[in-house]
């Protein structure tokens, strides 16, 4: 069973989610609340595999959330779920250590599937999001002095990491071995400083976003 914590500050919202999640077969809802600081001390004792947080709650939010409950305990996931689309909290969530964030509009079978993918470790990001993100990537005019630090076969495989390709896939890409395509992708994490592929797409988009 997944262990899921609820945080959301409207309780209809938190019903909802806890009569899908249940309905799955393999989700349990171990705890809930509606206020940040409440979560921030119960998400870490209860130790669920995923922690859905509401991006914005009367106290606080829940990507703050997520970044101190990560702090005390990196193996919990964070799934971020908010009304607005909004680059910035975007990139906020993940710098914060969150392995997905997506709109309240998702339909419930594709937020359970999230929870699936979060909890087995893999990063998930709103399509709609995603692809501008994508945009600003290769809108990018000019190699920040951060990048310079890279080869061009890491500043490649750096631009599949951020469209979200797992190693295979962009090994099939670039002709290339899993196994080398790994080695790239550690060496480039260690050079940016970063311990997350998702913190490397952030990274880059942030550095290649075009200059007015």
């Amino acid at each position: 069973m997944i262990r899921v914590f609820l945080l959301d500050d409207h309780e209809v919202v938190r019903r909802g989610l806890t009569d899908l999640l249940h309905a799955a077969g393999d989700i349990e809802v171990v705890g809930e609340s509606g206020s940040a600081r409440e979560a921030t001390a119960r998400i870490p004792a209860l130790r669920p595999d995923v922690a859905i947080l509401d991006a914005r709650l009367p106290d606080g939010s829940g990507i703050d959330v997520c970044r101190d409950v990560r702090t005390v305990d990196s193996s919990i996931r964070g799934l971020i779920l908010t009304s607005y689309e909004d680059d910035e909290a975007l990139f906020a969530a993940i710098m914060a250590g969150a392995d997905g964030y997506v709109l309240k509009q998702i339909r419930g079978t594709d937020l359970v599937d999230g929870v699936r993918r979060v909890a087995a470790g893999q990063s998930l990001l709103d399509p709609a999001v995603t692809q501008r993100v994508l945009e600003r990537i290769r809108n990018g005019v000019e190699q920040p002095r951060e990048l310079e630090m890279l080869t061009e076969q890491e500043r490649r495989i750096l631009g599949y990491v951020a469209e979200g390709l797992t190693n295979r896939e962009i090994a099939g890409k670039m002709f290339l071995a899993e196994k080398t395509v790994k080695n790239y992708v550690s060496s480039l994490l260690a050079k940016l400083g970063l311990e997350r592929r998702t913190q490397a797409a952030v990274l880059a988009t942030r550095l290649l976003r075009p200059h007015p």
